[in-house]
């Protein structure tokens, strides 16, 4: 008998797998060897080696990032040039939110976790708002909605009583359409709310006071250059505020592994666990560029029932906003 319950022969490893060597060498390797790190993490050995073997386990074991304990390089990486002309869009990705138009607003469809979050969305922007070192109170603010998709955020700004307008961009014609024939059901929003098809490389030159970027660097090409696009659209005094997903072990089993292969909360293919980026990695990132104030962050947690949740600390592992004020 083992005298460790977590300890097995590697035949009966790769047995697990349906005899699939390959997929087996997908589990995330690091600093440790595989024995090492199930071992470690028994429920993560327990997720992994479900049996029998279902196509939704090996699915997700053939896209686990393949060096998740490593570190990896970031996502965010110098531009070229800030006159670089290459397009941030990426067209598989565009292509896979397209096809999710249809449902962007039925608050139980694919789209829900993003219904559930904007609220948190509104209380981010607030506590960067109330912390500002110039140009207070903010009254008439003018924001600019990057990656709008169907508008549940920029419909919901436009509400406010301390908005005077919003320009949402999608580079989605498909999306926009659903956009614009959900905002006419509603007569107040034709004055504040305008929907542009556009990518931010696109856009004619303006600023505003907030520019929003929720769920969207994370699927974008060259992430610096658009980093660099949007500052370009923040008012002197004026506020950058996004949302995305730290690049750890944690964030790939929950986006990844629970929330498209086990549960299927969202489609599968959403997220690319790559793509994520630290919120160290934008910090360091507005810091070298020395035209924007110390961050805000807040991590959120979402706890099945609940929605979600603000935890302190939580940034560090999985989703979190992420703000900047331009001081310069």
């Amino acid at each position: 008998m083992r005298a460790d319950p977590f300890e097995f022969p590697i035949p009966n490893r790769e047995k697990s797998f349906g005899g699939n060597r390959k997929l087996y060498n997908r589990i995330p390797q690091g600093s440790h060897n595989t024995a090492q790190t199930l071992k470690m993490r028994p429920s993560i050995r327990s997720a992994a080696l479900l049996r029998p073997p279902c196509r939704r386990a090996v699915a997700a074991v053939s896209q686990t990032p393949s060096t998740a304990f490593r570190l990896q390089p970031s996502p965010i990486q110098p531009s070229v040039s800030r006159n670089h002309s290459t397009s941030s869009v990426n067209a598989t990705e565009i292509s896979h939110f397209s096809a999710l138009a249809s449902s962007w607003w039925d608050p139980h469809g694919p789209s829900r976790p993003l219904h559930l979050m904007n609220p948190l969305r509104h209380d981010f922007i607030r506590t960067c708002l109330s912390s500002s070192v110039a140009s207070p109170p903010y009254q008439n603010l003018n924001y600019l909605d990057v990656g709008c998709g169907g508008g549940i955020f920029a419909e919901s700004a436009a509400r406010l009583p301390t908005t005077a307008s919003v320009t949402a961009i999608d580079p989605s014609p498909e999306i926009l359409t659903i956009a614009r024939a959900h905002a006419k059901r509603d007569p107040s929003l034709a004055s504040k709310l305008s929907y542009v098809n556009a990518s931010i490389e696109t856009l004619p030159p303006r600023t505003v006071d907030v520019v929003t970027c929720f769920e969207v660097i994370e699927h974008v090409d060259y992430p610096s250059q658009f980093l660099d696009k949007l500052g370009e659209f923040v008012r002197p005094g004026g506020w950058l505020v996004m949302s995305t997903i730290a690049r750890t072990w944690t964030s790939w089993f929950t986006t990844n592994l629970v929330a498209e292969d086990i549960l299927g909360m969202v489609p599968k293919g959403t997220h690319d666990w790559n793509k994520y980026i630290h919120e160290h990695e934008l910090a360091e990132y507005f810091r070298k560029d020395g035209k924007w104030g110390a961050p805000q962050k807040m991590g959120v947690v979402f706890v099945p029932g609940c929605g979600w949740k603000e935890v302190r600390g939580s940034e560090k592992i999985g989703n979190y906003f992420f703000g900047v004020q331009r001081v310069a």
